[in-house]
């Protein structure tokens, strides 16, 4: 009995710590977050010169912003926590393979979730400039824009922005 107890406290340990080192690097994902913000600017785009130019909306169409470097970090969690509920299963050999059937699925599911959670609401702005160019930008749906509104165009240094007047 006494073996039964070891054995079943070794692997809620083991769940216990996989679990608690992939919400560590899910928290950790969280703060390297990219923003498509008309809004937001980063540390090094704070005072630097930028262009502003002026025009009108043409039109606004809805798309997805997704993030194009995923981190790893949702595949490599989902593979611990897939590892360690694997090998909570069975004895042995059959361990062995319900271990690594588990880090695979768990990979594939949190390599999934993380693709979901860099997904962001984003606006195609086409905007006719003042000087008679036309230029599309994409960004968060952030700020609403509407067609015939007069905009800024602000670029140079970092993205470019389109915010109202």
């Amino acid at each position: 009995m006494a073996i039964l107890t070891h054995a079943f406290s070794s692997r809620a340990a083991r769940l216990a710590a996989a679990a608690g080192i992939s919400l560590s690097l899910l928290a950790l994902a969280g703060c390297a977050n990219q923003s498509a913000s008309s809004s937001v600017y980063t540390y090094g785009q704070a005072q630097q010169e930028q262009i502003v130019r002026y025009g009108t909306v043409v039109s606004v169409r809805s798309v997805v912003i997704q993030s194009d470097k995923p981190s790893g970090v949702g595949a490599i969690g989902g593979a611990a926590l897939g590892g360690v509920a694997g090998s909570a299963i069975g004895g042995g050999r059959g361990q062995i393979l319900t271990s690594i059937g588990g880090a695979l699925l768990g990979g594939l599911a949190g390599n999934a979730i993380e693709n979901q959670v860099g997904k962001t609401n984003g606006l195609e702005i086409t905007v006719r400039l003042d000087n008679g160019e036309t230029r599309v930008i994409a960004q968060a749906a952030d700020v609403p824009l509407s067609s015939g509104q007069r905009v800024q165009v602000i670029s140079g240094g970092g993205p470019t922005r389109v915010v109202p007047m």
